[in-house]
C-alpha cells in the first residue's frame, strides 16, 4: 500500500497500492466495497470534498478519475 485517502464523511477509505489496485474500503466494518485496477502500480490517491471523486497517479504518470456513486443504499 502506498497511500490512503479518509473520504470527507468519514465512513470509507480509498488505498492506492503497487499492485495496481485502488481499494474502496468500509471503515466501520474493514471490509473491501470495491475494486479498481489500473494499466500501472498507484502510487498516490485522494477523495474531493464531494465524497464522490477520487484522483490517483500510477507510477507512468497517469492521473485516473473515478466517480463513486451508486456503491452503497
Amino acid at each position: 500500500m502506498n497511500a490512503v485517502a479518509i473520504a470527507p464523511d468519514g465512513k470509507t477509505a480509498v488505498s492506492a497500492s503497487s499492485d495496481r489496485t485502488l481499494k474502496l474500503w468500509d471503515l466501520a466494518t474493514g471490509g473491501v466495497l470495491a475494486t479498481f485496477t489500473g494499466e500501472a502500480p498507484m502510487i498516490s490517491c485522494a477523495v474531493a470534498d464531494d465524497g464522490v471523486t477520487v484522483v490517483a497517479g500510477d507510477w507512468l504518470g497517469g492521473v485516473n478519475f473515478l466517480r463513486l456513486e451508486g456503491l452503497r443504499d
